[in-house]
């Protein structure tokens, strides 16, 4: 059956509303497109995956052929956010649970393993679709309750149009310590692919697509306005370009400075940036790039530890200093709920949910953070111990 839009906002937003319960109740989320992928189907893939990282999900995009030069940054953003690209070099990691398709018109121009098509058949692995090509000879690939198959300007719209609706969960965003789910790399990444399907915006064909594309590339630049010394809004994609070149080098650069700092326990990878260091990064790099950038290596260590990992960091913005913690627990470390280390430490300013928690303590009840994270850690391996005996 030929692919149309969806008859009702009702209706849409049924899908999106189980498209969203998915994304929560569900770990492991494997990425696809289409053959000879092209601007917007990688956008979206990336901007899918940007949004589950934010949950604290494990996605995987199967990109098996070369992306051209102009798109590399793409791969970048994946790097810096705990995002896996696998190849012909890579293999896929872990029991995918959920398969997201994106920007592909018919199953036949899926760009797919063997392993991958029989994940397809499995009824168990839920299948998520997200398309704009309707009508012709497309055909639905994903399960019905979750495709967000609508007329759009591009595939990336849908995932933009996606986050606008998480927007205003804001329950479900303060469990998982989300302030926005609009962060830089999201939003250029929605904007390339709206940028690549309508060639720099010139064929636009409705009021809505127009609407989305004013609504994005306006996040975009005042984004970019904040984090940058620039006076003018960007009129260009070669613009675009350019500052998010500068932008991803000084997350690297970042992103060595935290990793220089990283120490290891029997079951937790950890960092204790100190109120020297972190006068340091925030004179070099803006807020987004540290949350960002620490986020991706919470996570890294969290993988490398096999268990969990820790970032304790001094915070002096605000009328009072504190000293801020993140923990977050490995994908495949599933029986440990890291609130009971809330309760194990009598912790009452903090929150989170089973696989990532943050709390904080002001800074003069903490006057030496290597000395309170020493004692922390061993009451947090004794709790561990006692759940692998468990």
């Amino acid at each position: 059956m030929a692919k149309g839009t969806i008859a009702t906002i009702k209706e849409k937003n049924l899908i999106i509303n189980n498209i969203i319960e998915v994304m929560l109740a569900r770990n492991n989320f494997l990425i696809c497109g289409h053959k000879s992928p092209d601007e917007d189907c990688i956008a979206s893939m990336v901007a899918f995956a940007i949004l589950l990282t934010k949950f604290d999900k494990f996605p995987q995009i199967f990109l098996p052929g070369s992306v051209p030069d102009n798109l590399q940054y793409l791969l970048k953003i994946c790097k810096y956010n705990s995002i896996r690209i696998v190849s012909g070099k890579k293999r896929i990691m872990n029991s995918v649970d959920a398969i997201v398709i994106c920007d592909t018109p018919k199953r036949s121009m899926l760009d797919i393993s063997t392993r991958i098509g029989r994940m397809m058949n499995d009824d168990a692995i839920v299948k998520i679709e997200i398309d704009h090509h309707l009508g012709g000879d497309s055909d639905y690939i994903g399960m019905p309750a979750y495709s967000l198959v609508t007329a759009a300007s591009s595939a990336s719209e849908l995932v933009g149009y996606l986050a606008l609706k998480l927007r205003n969960r804001k329950k479900v965003l303060n469990k998982y310590l989300i302030s926005d789910p609009f962060s830089r790399n999201f939003v250029l990444a929605i904007l390339t692919g709206i940028l690549g399907d309508t060639q720099k915006g010139q064929f636009l064909k409705s009021r809505r697509e127009k609407k989305f594309y004013d609504i994005f590339s306006g996040m975009y630049n005042s984004i970019l306005e904040r984090m940058t010394v620039r006076d003018t809004n960007f009129t260009n994609m070669e613009q675009i370009f350019q500052e998010l070149q500068h932008l991803t080098e000084k997350e690297v650069a970042c992103y060595d400075f935290i990793n220089e700092r990283r120490h290891f326990s029997d079951s937790i990878g950890y960092v204790i940036l100190h109120e020297d260091e972190m006068e340091y990064l925030n004179s070099e790099f803006d807020n987004e790039i540290i949350t960002t950038v620490t986020k991706a290596i919470a996570n890294t260590l969290a993988e490398k530890s096999g268990r969990l990992s820790l970032i304790c960091f001094a915070d002096g913005k605000g009328t009072e200093k504190l000293v801020q913690f993140r923990m977050r627990r490995g994908h495949l470390f599933r029986s440990f709920d890291l609130r009971d280390v809330l309760q194990l430490l009598n912790i009452s300013n903090g929150g989170g949910h089973e696989g990532a928690i943050g709390f904080r303590f002001p800074k003069k009840s903490i006057p030496d953070m290597d000395e309170y994270v020493a004692g922390m850690i061993p009451q947090i391996e004794q709790a561990v111990g006692r759940t692998l005996k468990a």
